[in-house]
This record gives C-alpha cells, sequence and structure tokens, in this order.
C-alpha cells in the first residue's frame, strides 16, 4: 500500500520507511511544490541528486542556508540602522524600559528570570539536545537531530554575526534586572535561538499530528514560547525591543530556511531512482 493510499485510510506505516511519514503535512505532500520557484528549486535539486547523489545535494542546499544566514543578517543590521537613524521604531526601545520597569515585583522578577534562563546557552542546548533526541526516537530515523543541529548552528551563526557588526550596547545596568548580563545587545540570541528551537520542534511534532487541531495547539505553544522569550528580555531590562524584534523576524526567516531545505531533502529522497 503506497504513502498517499496509508493518508487516506487515516492509518499511515512508516515501517518500511520512516522518512516517508515525513513527507506529509495534514494532508499535504511536502514534496510537491505549488509555486513556480519551488518546483524549480526542487527540479534542480533532484536533477543534481541523480548526477552527484542526495547527500552531496544536502551538503550544497546547507551551504547556501550558511549563506543565507550571513545575507540576512546583514540586512538585518541596515534595516536597523536606517530604523535608528530615524528614530521609528527604537523610539519605542526607552519607553517600553520604563513600562517594563513600573511593572517589576520581587515575586515577578523572580519567575521571568527564571523563565528567561530556558533560553539561555546552558539551558537552551540541553533542552535542544532532548528534544532533537526524543523526535528521532519517535521518528525512528536521525533526521531530527541533524534538522535541529543545523538549525542552532545557525541560529548562533545569526547571533554571532549580529552582535559583531552592530555591537550595541544593552540597557543600563541600573534598569536591569541581576544577573547582568555584559555581550552586544543586538540581536537577542535568547529570542533568536527560541524561535529557531521551538519552530522546529513543532514542525517535527505537526509532520505526525493527524489531528488539526492538535497541530494548531502544538505551533501556538511554541509561538507563546517564542513571544514571551523575547518579552522577558526586555521586561528584565536585558534588551531593548528593537533586539527582540529583529530576533524574532530572523529566526522565522531562518526557520523558513531550513524547513525548506528539509522540503528539498524529502523532495531529492522521494524521487531518487531506488538502486
Amino acid at each position: 500500500m503506497c504513502a498517499s493510499q496509508d493518508r487516506h485510510d487515516g492509518q499511515p506505516e512508516w515501517a518500511a520507511d520512516p522518512a516517508e511519514g515525513d513527507r506529509y503535512l495534514g494532508w499535504r505532500d511536502l514534496t510537491v511544490w505549488k509555486t513556480r520557484l519551488g518546483r524549480i528549486v526542487a527540479a534542480l535539486a533532484s536533477r543534481a541528486a541523480r548526477w552527484i547523489g542526495p547527500y552531496p545535494v544536502l551538503a550544497l542546499t546547507l551551504l547556501v542556508g550558511v549563506v543565507l544566514v550571513v545575507a540576512l543578517t546583514a540586512v538585518s543590521v541596515e534595516i536597523y540602522e536606517a530604523v535608528v537613524e530615524t528614530d521609528g521604531v527604537a523610539g519605542l526601545d526607552e519607553p517600553v524600559l520604563r513600562a517594563a520597569m513600573a511593572a517589576r515585583t520581587p515575586q515577578l522578577n523572580a519567575a521571568v528570570t527564571a523563565f528567561t534562563d530556558l533560553g539561555g546557552p546552558v539551558i537552551m542546548p540541553i533542552l535542544a539536545a532532548v528534544a532533537a533526541i526524543a523526535l528521532a526516537i519517535w521518528h525512528r530515523q536521525v533526521g531530527p537531530v541533524v534538522l535541529m543541529a543545523v538549525a542552532t548552528a545557525g541560529s548562533l551563526l545569526m547571533t554571532t554575526v549580529g552582535k559583531a557588526l552592530v555591537g550595541r550596547i544593552r540597557p543600563p545596568l541600573a534598569d536591569a534586572v541581576a544577573p547582568y548580563e555584559t555581550s552586544a545587545s543586538f540581536p537577542s540570541g535568547h529570542t533568536l535561538n527560541a524561535v529557531v528551537v521551538a519552530g522546529v520542534v513543532a514542525y517535527l511534532l505537526v509532520l505526525r499530528q493527524q489531528r488539526w487541531r492538535t497541530r494548531a495547539a502544538t505551533v501556538a505553544a511554541a509561538v507563546v514560547f517564542a513571544v514571551a522569550m523575547g518579552l522577558s528580555r526586555v521586561f528584565l531590562g536585558h534588551h531593548w525591543l528593537t533586539d527582540v524584534l529583529v530576533a524574532w523576524t530572523l529566526g522565522l526567516a531562518w526557520l523558513a530556511v531550513v524547513i525548506t531545505m528539509h522540503r528539498l531533502y524529502l523532495t531529492v529522497r522521494h524521487v531518487r531512482p531506488r538502486r
């Protein structure tokens, strides 16, 4: 019985090839590209896979993804500098920080600090690794581990490049909640990593979830986590609002690149000739 037939029966079978289960998001076949650009890219990747094999194609795709990471970060820096010059969104930085300071209480500060620590350089990698391993066991393949590794590596690269290019100073320590941070402020690494890690986990979960309500709840939980992480950074005075806004947009852009790379992998794997 083919995978599409399994889907229509409501009982997909992945025992023969676990990767086949990742081909579908609900009823949608991810190896079918509906846009003209998508079809062109998928056709080029599939054709290249017949000549050099699927894994070299994936390596090339990853290289393109790295270039896109650097390009996206550079563009965000240009947008940020333009915004600062016109005092547009950056004009909200000080008022939002003042509003956050007015809302603080010792109990709320402790709770938000405990939450924001989840996105830090110690706990977030652990959470990402545990989630990737658990998903790999559930999917019965190493794909989730590879996807998470690529996604987090790109996120860290974007954060590093952005901080180096801008070198923005964080809000004054007098306006922040301890423990204090001294690295560059732009973009918010906690927020960027939260978007990417939560997004990848949600994406891999919805690939195997059959009910649309379950998929909607999974996506909503990822969105709430990423939004709350960004707001926690502003509330504690560890980042300016614009640091978080750019981190959200960069994270979503990189997440879109990672998901597209995964779809190309599924497409190449699906159409390549069997030996």
